[in-house]
This record gives C-alpha cells, structure tokens and sequence, in this order.
C-alpha cells in the first residue's frame, strides 16, 4: 500500500490519487483546478435554504468515516479502489482525514469526506441515499470550514453539481498559489473533543 506519508506530501503538492480501471493508482494535478468559494460567493439555491430551515438530518462529524468512504464508492464507476479506501482509512487514523455525515432516525443518509492539511480541505467525494443529504453535508462543510479559518476548499475538478454552489475553475498556477497559503495556517477541522476516542486510546486510559 502507498505509504500515508507520500500521499499527504502528494496533496502539498496539488497532487492526489485515485485507482484506474486496471486496479493501479495514478496520480493527478488538474489543470483548470476545481475550487469551492468559502465566501459569499457560495451559493445556497431557494430549494435548499428552505430544506435547511427544516432541519432534516443530524449533522456529525468523524462518527463513521468508512461507512461513508464505502458510501462514496458503492456506485456503478468509482475511483475508489479498496487500496484507495485503505490509504483513506489509515489519513483518518492519523487525523488528516474526516467525514461529514447526516444522518436521518439514527441511520446514516449521506455524507462526504476529504483531507485537512493546514488550511485546505481536499473533498474527495460525497455520496445521498435521501434527497438533499449530500447537499446539506456540503453546507455544512463550507460553514466549518469558514468558522475554523480554511481558506480553500479543493474539489479537484468542477461538475455541473458543483457548480450550482458557486465551484470555479481556477488556473493551476493561481491554484498552487492559493494552496501554499492555505498550508501554511495553523487551523484545525475539529476541535479535540470532537474526535472520538480511537480503541487504542480506550485501552491505554483503561490500564
């Protein structure tokens, strides 16, 4: 498996992986590059601002970050090799990377998840069993973002779906840009009681 190291140097980088269809794993760096605003420049159409208000789901945060890496790839075409859900799992470990999820009477709906290094957050991919989830999760991702002091959001390329929130494409040189100073931030997606309890830890308070 490629080493969490390379990957999180990778993504320093403007580079990140995903699995073709041969089961090998290449390495991309778009240009145009796919960014989200984290500014008023976000877009919230009238249909979702008055799912918002309703408050379907239950926002949570890292409370099942494989079940959504699983929700992401259970699709006819997807990137997401188990080599790939694997490297993901063990950035979660580390803290690098998260999920965000709703949840609707105690069954998880929707979500997405993606890196935090510094002051940019890396969307990988995002996944809905019931309308709205996924774009409530987006909503809710850009709030945490502005509230913890991100500056970029990545969403590695813009799709008509994106685009209706306000994604861009930027030029990679002006993406690169951006990036080294999202990196150089010292902010944090969660706070530390946010994180649960890891079964290591559990155990080593328990001894």
């Amino acid at each position: 498996m490629i080493p969490a190291e390379l990957v999180i140097e990778a993504y320093r980088m403007g580079i990140f992986p995903m699995a073709l269809e041969e089961g090998e794993i290449g390495w991309f760096s778009p240009d145009p590059r796919g960014v989200l605003p984290l500014d008023d420049r976000f877009h919230i159409n009238r249909g979702l601002r008055r799912t918002l208000k309703k408050k379907p789901f239950e926002i949570r945060i890292n409370s099942a970050f494989d079940k959504v890496v699983d929700g992401c790839a259970n699709r006819n075409e997807t990137w997401i090799s188990d080599e790939i859900s694997s490297i993901y799992s063990q950035l979660y470990d580390e803290g690098i990377a998260h999920s965000l999820e709703t949840w609707k009477d105690g069954e998880l709906v929707g979500g997405l998840y993606g890196l935090a290094i510094g002051g940019a957050f890396f969307g990988e991919s995002m996944f809905s069993r019931v309308t709205d989830a996924s774009k409530v999760a987006l909503v809710a991702l850009v709030e945490r973002l502005r509230h913890q002091g991100f500056i970029l959001c990545d969403t590695q390329w813009s799709t008509p779906h994106l685009a209706t929130f306000g994604c861009m494409e930027i030029p990679k040189e002006e993406y690169l840009e951006i990036l080294g100073e999202a990196l150089a931030l010292d902010v944090a997606f969660e706070a530390p009681e946010e994180r649960p309890a890891s079964p290591d830890s559990v155990q080593r308070e328990t001894e």
